[in-house]
This record gives structure tokens, sequence and C-alpha cells, in this order.
């Protein structure tokens, strides 16, 4: 996987009158982590190549990470500050997503491989 959760979705609200699809938890020594920018809370707003998280219900929000294989790119908007609960935006402006995408497949595309390389020769020994 690529080492996070995620909330929200048409179906399952995570911010009232929000149905997009925010990260919930990073977890430790995923891809996610390893890479260091994807944080709790962001919102994630399209995967790559181009597919933006708009009216998705929640469960096809998590089949599409599970099937996004290793060569994935997000377009996120970072929260304004950490909190409990709900998260803060800036209003409808999009932050991180060059950054993040110039970075973050990188990556997640070496973690990814390095799993990969790590359980195969795993089972061999």
């Amino acid at each position: 996987g690529l080492g996070f959760n995620i909330v929200g979705g048409t179906d399952q609200q995570y911010i009232s009158n929000d149905s997009s699809i925010y990260v919930s938890r990073i977890k430790k020594d995923g891809a996610a982590y390893l890479d260091g920018r994807l944080q709790e809370g962001d919102k994630i707003l399209a995967v790559s190549p181009f597919f933006y998280l708009k009216d998705l219900r929640h469960k096809d929000a998590v089949e599409l990470f599970r099937n996004a294989g290793y060569d994935v790119s997000l377009k996120i908007q970072r929260r304004l500050q950490p909190q409990n609960g709900p998260v803060s935006h800036r209003g409808d402006g999009e932050s991180g997503g060059l950054s993040l995408a110039a970075f973050l497949v990188p990556g997640l595309a070496l973690a990814a491989a390095a799993v990969w390389v790590m359980l195969r020769y795993r089972q061999r020994i």
C-alpha cells in the first residue's frame, strides 16, 4: 500500500457539507511516512495521472488507492495548522500539488521497490 489511511467521501463526510477525501493516518514506516511530505489532515484533491477525487464514495476512493500502482502522484491541499478533529483549509485554493508530485512519485516508487525486493528475497532465505 501507499502507507496512509483516508476518511471522507460522499457517503461518509468527515466535515459537514464536504465530501472530500482526507488523510486520517500515516502508517509508520510506510511509503508516505518514509517520503515525509504527506501529513495527517491533508485533503487529497487528485491521484495521478489526473483523476480528481470529487464526488466519490469512500469505498471507491479506497479502491482507487489500492489500484494506484507503484508510480503515484498526489495533488493535495495542506491544512492550515495541526489540530484535533476536522481540519481547516485555505478557501478553494490548492497548494502543494506541483512540489508534492515532483518529489512524491520518485519517493513512493523507491519505497515500493525496496519493500518488494525485501519481501522477494526474504522468501528465498
